[in-house]
């Protein structure tokens, strides 16, 4: 599947190489005695896309869980924006900048779009519950303020025509672009996204390829996506990482992966 221009031609140009955003060096991540991720490194570049491959059960989810704190690795160090930290909190990943999306919509069905995109900017509240309940003076105005936002979000991703539809009624393919919505109502550096493309028709993924393409041009969003479909991972990213049974098998340019050998032998099956 052929859906957008490849990396290098983004710009009509080689990019060039960025300052680290995000460095992974030598993680480990246990449970019991099963080993998810075994001294893996690599780096995250500001303004990129990049991906993030391997079969089932490769470690690529757990790579994400520990890079937004859902996990804690054993060992290793993670450089986040210049600052280097064993380990993290979900709430406070989100509040330096890191948010992401998960392989399972994880949205509140009964809610309107609007009102879950509206909980995508509960970080950036700074009222207390007192003044939210009175919705009175600061907290009005402050409401309001994030309220616009979301309306910026809601026209970027061409949702207008569903703000008020509760997800729940959504096809799948919407449902997937209000959980981005959410996502970037958190103004994240660093958005992680869970296999975006998971189960979605092909006019679907055009649209969010499309969709991501911009949140990374326009928004100038690094991103880091886990996905199956070689195709769109080929024409998105500007590096890609493989994983195989919790270790790193290869890294580089898209092209430079599709035809290495224990890439091919380990998740493609054949040359792309």
């Amino acid at each position: 599947m052929n859906v957008l221009v490849s990396p290098e031609d983004k710009t009509g140009t080689q990019r060039k190489e960025r300052e680290v955003l995000l460095d992974l060096e030598n993680v480990s991540l246990s449970f019991g005695g099963v080993k998810a991720i075994t001294n893996i490194s690599f780096d995250i570049q500001r303004g990129e896309i990049r991906a993030i491959i391997g079969p089932n059960g490769a470690g690529k989810t757990s790579m994400l869980n520990v890079i937004n704190g859902f996990y804690q690795p054993q060992q290793g160090r993670i450089t986040f924006n210049g600052k280097t930290r064993r380990a993290m909190k979900p709430h406070l990943a989100v509040s330096q900048g890191i948010a992401r999306t998960f392989q399972n919509v994880a949205l509140f069905k009964g809610m309107s779009t609007l009102d879950n995109i509206m909980a995508g900017r509960a970080t950036r509240m700074h009222r207390n519950m007192f003044w939210q309940i009175l919705y009175y003076g600061p907290a009005r105005a402050e409401e309001i303020e994030h309220r616009k936002k979301v309306e910026e979000i809601i026209d970027f991703l061409e949702i207008q025509h569903i703000r008020r539809t509760p997800v729940g009624k959504l096809p799948y393919g919407l449902q997937k672009r209000v959980e981005l919505a959410r996502a970037l109502a958190m103004e994240p550096e660093l958005l992680l996204l869970d296999e975006p493309m998971a189960g979605m028709n092909l006019e679907e993924k055009e649209d969010m390829s499309r969709f991501i393409l911009d949140v990374n041009d326009q928004l100038g969003t690094t991103i880091a996506l886990i996905e199956h479909d070689m195709g769109v991972v080929m024409d998105l990213s500007d590096r890609v990482v493989v994983l195989d049974y919790g270790r790193k098998i290869a890294d580089g340019a898209p092209e430079e992966v599709q035809n290495n050998q224990e890439v091919i032998d380990a998740y493609l099956g054949v040359s792309h």
